[in-house]
């Protein structure tokens, strides 16, 4: 469980959130957190509450083409030796949705170059907007 890597106290507005994670099934964008809670909670405690989840690795940040951050959910967070993104990421331009796609990425560096990550992400129509 995510939940339970967390180096914080738990709170309501974490379960909430993470809840909301959970229950899309894809990347939210802290907008749509904020639409989703209506007032429950302020932008700047949803803004805390998602970078802790970065930092804890219960989530990963995605950097959209469109300039704008996504929060997914990390789907192997209890392995942090192995803990990975590199993936592509997929944006829907009819209904916006943004997901993780499963295949990782590899890239062959020149000799002497060091990795990070590896972001990429494919824009196009999803299965229920085509």
């Amino acid at each position: 469980n995510c939940i339970n890597n967390m180096k914080r106290r738990n709170t309501p507005a974490k379960n909430t959130i993470l809840n909301l994670l959970k229950n899309a099934g894809n990347a939210l964008s802290q907008e749509m957190i904020e639409a989703e809670v209506k007032g429950e909670m302020d932008r700047v405690t949803i803004y805390r509450v998602l970078n802790s989840f970065c930092e804890d690795g219960v989530t990963h940040r995605i950097l959209s083409d469109e300039g704008k951050y996504y929060f997914a959910l990390c789907l192997d967070c209890h392995d942090h030796e192995h803990h990975t993104h590199d993936h592509f990421h997929f944006r829907c331009v009819g209904c916006q949705k943004v997901e993780c796609l499963e295949e990782q990425v590899t890239v062959q560096l020149p000799q002497g170059y060091r990795k990070e990550s590896i972001s990429s992400w494919v824009t196009g129509y999803c299965a229920g907007c085509s």
